[in-house]
C-alpha cells in the first residue's frame, strides 16, 4: 500500500507539473480530515508521510496557551502549565503531541480522497499561475472578459483571472463577452476564488499608467505624473512636472496633433483629459487647475487649508463647471478646498470677516472702532498676532506710540491666557474614556471640549458634517473617528 502510494503521488505530481511535497502535503490533509471524523468535537490532528517509504504516522495534537488566556477551543488547546508536566521546557505556541492510530488508506472515501487532492493541487496550480504573473511586475491587467460573475465582470488573461467591481468599471460602458479590456491591478485577495486579482478603470492611477505607457519620458525620468482627479468618463485633470527645462511637461504628454493624450481618451471612453502645469506654489498650482477658467485673484486659509478664488462672471460658470466638475476635480487634484466666487461675494465676504474680528478687538482688547480698524488694515487678524509679532513691527504703526502698543500686547496675553485657562477647565470636563480614543490629538481634545463633546457617546452622536465644523478635519477623517467612537456599542465596552 505504501508503496502504491508514492507511485500515485508521482503520477499526479508529473500530470499536474506540481511538486511532489504539495501533493503530500494533500493526502496528509485528507488523511487528517477522515481521521478527524472518528473523534467527537472539533480535535487538531496531524498525519506525517515519510516521503521515501510512503510510510504514515498520525497525531492528535494541542495548542499550547497562556495560563491567563484560558480555553478558547479545548479539544484542541492546552493550558501552559499543563502542557510542562509533560515537556519541561515547551513554550507557549508551541505543540503537544500524542501518537494515534493510523487510519488504513483502503476506509477513506475514494472520492472524498481525490475530492481533497485535486483541490490542493488545483489551489497549487492557482497560486504558482498567480505568482508567475505578479512577478513580471505589471500593473495594468490586460485580459478578455470571460463572463459575468453577480454584477463583476471576470477577465481572463492567459489562465489568470481578474475581478472588474461595477464600481470599478467606467459609467455607460458596455462590455460584452470576448471584448479585449484593460484595467488597474489595484490588489490581489487570494481570499477570492477564482479571480483573486482586483481590476479598476476608473481609478486615478489607471490613467496616470496609461500617460506612463504613452509617454517614454515619463518612464525615462525627465517628467513626472504628481497628481490625478478623474470623473470616470467624462473628465480628469493630471498634473505633470518637468525634471528637465528642455522638456515642456504640458505638450510632452499632449503629444504631436494629440496623439498622446487621444490614445488615453480613447482607451478611457472619451474622457477629456486636462493637462495642468504642477508647482510647489499652492495658489499658483490652483490657478493652473481651475484652468479654462481666468482667476483674478487668490486668498488662502492655510489653518482651513482652504483657498477662496475670486474670478469674473464670465469665468464664474466656467471655473465651476457643469454639475461643479471643475472645481470638484482641481479641488481633488490640488488637495485644498476651492470656494469659487465672483467679485461682489468676495467683497462681501471680506466685510465680514472683518466686522468679526473688529468686534473681538473691541470686545478682548477693550478698545474703540478707531484702533481695531488700524490693527486690523496693519493686517492683524487674531489676539496671537497682537501679543507676539515682534515688537519692532507694531512700533511701525505710525498712529500707535510705544505705551500703545505695549498695552495693546499686555491686554492681548492677558485675554489668551484667561482663555486658555477657560480651555484647560473644559478639557479637564472631557471623560478618560474619550481621551484614550486612538487618533484623538490635545488639540482636537481641546477643539471637541470647546463644543461640548465630552464623552465618548457624545463624539458618537455627532454626524460628520458636525464634526467637521468643529474640528476642521476632512470628512473622511471625521467618518473614521465617528466610527471609532461607535465601536464600543457593538462590542459591549462601557462607557
Amino acid at each position: 500500500m505504501n508503496r502504491e502510494m508514492l507511485m500515485l503521488v508521482d503520477a499526479i505530481s508529473r500530470e499536474k507539473n506540481v511538486e511532489r511535497d504539495v501533493v503530500f502535503a494533500a493526502v496528509e490533509s485528507a488523511l487528517a480530515q477522515a481521521t478527524k471524523k472518528l473523534y467527537p468535537g472539533d480535535v487538531d490532528i496531524r498525519v506525517a508521510i515519510d516521503r521515501d517509504t510512503g510510510a504514515y504516522e498520525t497525531f492528535r495534537r494541542w495548542h499550547v496557551v497562556p495560563d491567563e488566556a484560558g480555553l478558547q477551543l479545548p479539544d484542541q488547546e492546552i493550558l501552559l502549565f499543563e502542557a510542562k508536566e509533560e515537556v519541561a521546557d515547551i513554550q507557549v505556541d508551541e505543540y503537544i503531541e500524542e501518537p494515534v492510530e493510523s487510519l488504513p488508506i483502503g476506509r477513506i472515501g475514494a472520492m472524498a480522497a481525490k475530492q481533497v487532492i485535486l483541490q490542493k493541487i488545483r489551489d497549487a496550480e492557482r497560486e504558482m499561475l498567480l505568482n508567475d504573473f505578479m512577478s513580471r511586475g505589471e500593473k495594468i491587467f490586460t485580459g478578455t472578459v470571460k463572463r459575468m460573475d453577480k454584477g463583476d465582470i471576470i477577465v481572463e488573461s492567459g489562465r489568470v483571472e481578474g475581478r472588474l467591481r461595477r464600481g470599478e468599471m467606467i459609467p455607460k460602458e458596455n462590455l460584452r463577452n470576448g471584448d479585449r479590456v484593460r484595467a488597474m491591478i489595484m490588489e490581489v485577495d487570494l481570499t477570492l476564488r477564482g479571480a483573486p486579482i482586483i481590476l479598476s478603470r476608473s481609478a486615478p492611477e489607471f490613467m496616470m499608467e496609461l500617460f506612463r505607457n504613452e509617454v517614454p519620458e515619463i518612464e525615462q525620468g525627465l517628467l513626472e505624473i504628481k497628481s490625478c482627479a478623474r470623473d470616470p468618463g467624462s473628465r480628469a485633470k493630471i498634473a505633470v512636472l518637468s525634471h528637465d527645462k528642455r522638456v515642456d511637461p504640458i505638450g510632452t504628454c499632449v503629444g504631436v496633433r494629440g496623439t498622446r493624450v487621444n490614445a488615453v481618451t480613447n482607451e478611457l471612453a472619451g474622457e477629456r483629459v486636462d493637462i495642468v502645469l504642477w508647482s510647489d506654489d499652492p495658489a499658483q498650482f490652483v490657478i493652473g487647475a481651475l484652468a479654462p477658467a481666468n482667476v483674478q485673484s487668490i486668498v488662502v486659509d492655510e489653518e482651513k487649508h482652504a483657498m477662496d478664488v475670486v474670478v469674473d462672471e464670465e469665468n464664474l460658470a466656467i471655473a465651476i463647471g457643469r454639475g461643479g466638475q471643475n472645481v470638484r476635480l482641481a479641488s481633488e487634484l490640488t488637495g485644498w478646498k476651492i470656494n469659487i466666487m465672483d467679485a461682489n461675494e468676495s467683497a462681501q465676504k471680506q466685510a465680514e470677516e472683518t466686522a468679526v474680528t473688529r468686534q473681538l478687538f473691541m470686545e478682548k482688547l477693550d478698545v474703540d472702532e478707531e484702533i481695531a480698524d488700524i490693527l486690523i488694515q496693519e493686517g492683524f487678524t487674531s489676539l496671537e498676532e497682537v501679543a507676539y509679532v515682534p515688537i519692532a513691527e507694531m512700533l511701525e504703526i505710525e498712529a500707535f506710540d510705544e505705551d500703545t502698543v505695549n498695552e495693546l500686547r499686555a491686554r492681548a496675553k492677558d485675554v489668551l491666557l484667561t482663555m486658555e485657562i477657560a480651555r484647560e477647565e473644559k478639557v479637564e470636563a472631557v471623560s478618560q474614556n474619550l481621551r484614550d480614543l486612538e487618533g484623538l490629538t490635545p488639540e482636537l481634545i481641546g477643539k471637541l471640549a470647546e463644543a461640548g463633546v465630552h464623552t465618548r457617546d457624545d463624539l458618537a452622536d455627532l454626524a460628520v458634517d458636525e464634526l467637521t465644523e468643529i474640528t476642521g478635519q476632512s470628512a473622511d477623517e471625521a467618518k473614521s473617528l465617528i466610527l471609532k467612537a461607535r465601536e464600543h456599542w457593538f462590542d459591549g465596552a462601557q462607557e
